[in-house]
């Protein structure tokens, strides 16, 4: 069979799997998330034997050792992979929520009720254990999905593959809700993304160039964002120990992901107490800064930051510093070169806060506070399947109630409209 005829098959197998898993009631679904769970927990040593087949050809491909950080399964990781399913399955179920019902002149109710997407083609790259957050996610919110992981991880994810199937057919659905694509071939991704018949919303996790293509390429309804330039403003009513908190926090608690902190703006009148005070606790870190004329002036080792520096996601330690005279300047500035991820302010005058809250338009928005709780976890969505910084229909982190939408209901008894 071609990878043409495959995906065709998967799409096919989603569709039929995705209405049975719709109507499945949560504790069907609950049951599905903890058998998996302990097939994982059973299973750990061929996980691990599997991951170690995919880490010695990632070395032997030239993977580096980011790459390879990512890749590993650790006892540590397959034991979060497990309570990750469990947390998942003790969360509320979305499905047939009932919201707005309200009567209208003519006797009828109105309301509406939360259903699945259907099928959800999701693709990402290296990291095997988010085979088991997508799966445990689309599951409980009534979702089939095809997954189709790196080709680096490929041995991994069809171990995990083995272990969803398992739990799936003990809990009485159909395995073929969870498919995870056994192909290396490129070429899959290129069908999957065009499956219109089968698949109703593809969610791309990785790099900004896979992301990209799929964007451009799709002929499917994309949940995504591509950067994450996120800033932190600090404002010249800022208290001084948040603030050094806050802009530490955000940009050294770890450097390689989306909601890390690339930019901070701070008000003329503060930048003088403030930033000598975080210059030196950056370079104990290691962090190369780049400044403004202002801030180079104020901090000696930073160096001149260009045009390209405010549009740029490092995920690194370097860190782009502009002193600005106000909170126009600042929301100037972020409309500007945001990616529309999650910004934050630091002030203790609540009229400035409510302001930035309204006028800056990205995805999170914050008020004394990292940008580093932009996560499903931290907004208590449990697992989060990404970040979207679309307008429609998700937005933010999406987890359980990002994988369903609306739909109206009428309740009546007899009635007809005169």
């Amino acid at each position: 069979m071609d990878v043409k005829q495959y995906m065709q098959q998967l799409g096919q197998q989603a569709r039929k799997a995705g209405r049975e898993i719709s109507k499945a009631d949560s504790g069907r679904k609950n049951l599905a998330l903890l058998k998996i769970a302990a097939a994982i927990s059973a299973d750990s040593a061929e996980l691990s034997l599997q991951n170690r087949k995919d880490l010695q050809a990632g070395k032997e491909n030239g993977l580096d050792a980011a790459s390879l950080d990512r890749l590993e399964l650790t006892p540590a990781r397959i034991e979060a992979m497990v309570e990750g399913l469990k947390q998942v399955a003790a969360l509320a179920d979305p499905v047939g929520e009932i919201t707005n019902l309200c009567y209208r002149p003519s006797g009828i109710q109105v309301g509406q009720m939360r259903v699945p997407l259907g099928v959800i083609g999701i693709i990402y790259e290296s990291r095997p254990n988010v085979t088991i957050d997508a799966a445990a996610l689309c599951l409980k919110a009534g979702n089939a999905c095809i997954l189709r992981g790196g080709s680096e991880s490929i041995h991994s994810n069809q171990a995990i593959a083995a272990c969803i199937s398992k739990g799936l057919a003990e809990a009485g659905l159909p395995q073929t809700a969870v498919q995870v694509v056994e192909t290396t071939d490129r070429a899959a991704v290129g069908e999957l993304i065009t499956l219109k018949e089968y698949v109703d919303v593809i969610v791309p996790r990785g790099g900004k160039g896979l992301i990209e293509r799929i964007s451009a390429e799709a002929t499917i309804p994309v949940i995504k964002h591509l950067d994450g330039i996120c800033h932190v403003y600090i404002d010249g009513k800022a208290d001084i120990d948040k603030a050094v908190a806050i802009a530490l926090n955000a940009k050294t608690h770890r450097y390689g992901v989306c909601n890390a902190m690339e930019t901070l703006l701070i008000a003329e009148h503060i930048a003088g107490k403030v930033l000598p005070i975080l210059a030196e606790k950056y370079a104990e870190k290691g962090v190369e800064l780049r400044g403004c004329l202002k801030t180079c002036s104020l901090v000696k080792n930073a160096v001149r930051a260009t045009e390209a520096d405010w549009h740029t996601e490092y995920l690194a330690p370097i860190l782009s510093i502009k002193i600005v005279a106000d909170i126009d300047e600042a929301i100037a500035h972020i409309n500007q070169y945001s990616s529309a991820h999650t910004e934050a302010i630091v002030t203790e005058d609540y009229t400035l806060a409510r302001r930035f809250l309204r006028e800056v338009d990205s995805s999170s928005v914050m008020v004394n506070a990292s940008t580093r709780f932009a996560d499903g976890f931290e907004y208590g969505l449990g697992a989060e399947i990404g970040i979207s910084t679309d307008k429609l229909h998700a937005r933010g982190p999406v987890g359980l109630q990002g994988l369903t939408s609306l739909k109206y209901i009428v309740l009546g008894d007899g009635h007809i409209r005169q």
